[in-house]
């Protein structure tokens, strides 16, 4: 009886901390795309691939429509054999080739055997390269953030990021189209798709009920596609099972498989718009806190937790939670913040060929368990050289981010010794980036037949 108690106040705790750590906005400041380009540049497999001519999504669906038949169903049966407690996608979504139809009918029969969300808006654009190297500065209509994300406002992790304009013809960069769509699920493909999601189409697609976070918050409910907590221990999975449950390897596997689809048959802008997509899915296991569901603290470090909780002293349980919450979020800044210091980290490619031959088990077998390894130095090194009120002792909520976010620059510029710490640490994060999205982009470009 007493195993049992104690087994259902961590459940309860794991539940709370889950709703208020993984509700928060996506690492980096949403910035995979700037990444993305710094880790992707030296590539020869980009660098030395002809500028894609532009099509629209229907464009490339009316083109392919008999062989998507075909992959759609080869990803399904792929998800079902290999992926732990993926929900089967009911028959009525299935993928089925129809010439006669029209382009909007295709275009939803394609978004809904994929399970993204139909209101995806899936336009034509681009996200310029910071450094101003991809010529996109001038002579392009400039997009805002709503002409490319379906989520309503705010968007806090994107809300300074600028677009530009294009159109079916147009030439442009591998490398750009690329890095742009690593950010892409993040304006509103995987938003609301659960059961008890505030939208129609959540409960047609089959996916089971939301197994973790905010069901009212966009951000939260799009976590369990890009977050992996493979490599917890006995403990939290037996009071916690819903932690297994995570969408990241289906999601990478039907993406990578589309742009290898696309570039074999000559569909350069999807082939690498579509790797782009999956590369997001990758790269958001590097993030510790998207590995790990609490680093630093144990299975009984949080039961304690919830007991003084029960006893009446919910004090620690609360500040425990937001001091992790905090973590992730301060993680998040220094990681957007330090991007120019990381490019070397980011472009080295020293350490690709030290990791095993890629696979199918890659994100989970090397990339989240390398994460989940690192995941407690993360956070050590957070509570070691940041002010404890802000993620120690938790005094101070910085969910709502501005005021103090904006102290870190001065924070990192007082002290050099705690300014390098913090940059090792990203500079580690973005050279495990870096590795694990070039390896996986060797990956795609082999299976489409480039080289």
């Amino acid at each position: 009886m007493h195993s049992t108690l104690r087994l259902t106040r961590l459940r309860t705790l794991c539940l709370t901390l889950v709703w208020c750590v993984v509700g928060t906005s996506a690492w980096a400041g949403g910035n995979h795309t700037q990444a993305s380009y710094r880790a992707l540049e030296g590539m020869p497999e980009l660098s030395q691939a002809p500028r894609a001519v532009v099509e629209s999504l229907d464009t490339f669906l009316r083109a392919q429509e008999q062989t998507l038949e075909a992959l759609l169903a080869s990803q399904e049966a792929w998800a079902m054999a290999a992926v732990e407690y993926y929900p089967a996608l009911p028959d009525a979504l299935a993928f089925v080739a129809n010439p006669q139809r029209s382009d909007e009918a295709r275009r939803q029969a394609f978004l809904a055997a994929l399970r993204i969300a139909p209101n995806s808006k899936l336009n034509l654009f681009l996200e310029p390269d910071a450094k101003g190297s991809d010529g996109l500065q001038a002579g392009y209509a400039t997009l805002s953030l709503a002409d490319v994300s379906s989520l309503p406002p705010p968007h806090a992790a994107h809300a300074e990021k600028r677009f530009v304009a294009i159109k079916p013809g147009d030439l442009v960069s591998p490398l750009a189209v690329l890095a742009t769509a690593t950010d892409e699920p993040d304006y509103g493909l995987d938003s609301f798709l659960w059961e008890d999601s505030p939208t129609g189409w959540g409960k047609l697609w089959g996916l089971g009920r939301q197994p973790f976070g905010n069901l009212t918050s966009a951000a939260a409910s799009q976590r369990p596609f890009d977050v992996g907590f493979f490599h917890e221990d006995r403990m939290l999975y037996s009071v916690a099972p819903w932690a297994k449950r995570s969408m990241v390897q289906a999601r990478y596997y039907q993406y990578s498989s589309l742009s290898a689809l696309a570039l074999r048959t000559g569909h350069d802008y999807w082939g690498w718009r579509f790797a782009g997509l999956a590369l997001h899915y990758l790269q958001s296991l590097t993030h510790p806190y998207h590995a790990r569901l609490a680093p630093g603290e144990s299975s009984a470090k949080l039961l304690a937790y919830n007991t003084l909780a029960r006893m009446g002293l919910p004090g620690p349980r609360n500040a425990r939670i937001r001091a992790i919450t905090n973590q992730r979020l301060v993680l998040d800044a220094l990681q957007a913040q330090l991007l120019p210091q990381s490019t070397k980290a980011l472009q080295t490619q020293d350490k690709d060929s030290s990791y095993p031959e890629w696979n199918d088990r890659y994100l989970r077998t090397v990339v989240a368990a390398q994460t989940a390894a690192l995941a407690d130095n993360a956070q050590r090194t957070l509570l070691e050289t940041l002010p404890p009120e802000w993620v120690a002792e938790a005094l101070i909520d910085l969910q709502p981010q501005d005021a103090t976010m904006r102290l870190l620059p001065d924070l990192l510029a007082q002290d050099p010794t705690r300014r390098a710490r913090l940059q090792a640490l990203v500079a580690e994060l973005m050279g495990n980036f870096g590795a694990h999205s070039r390896n996986a982009l060797r990956a795609i470009v082999k299976s489409g037949n480039r080289y």
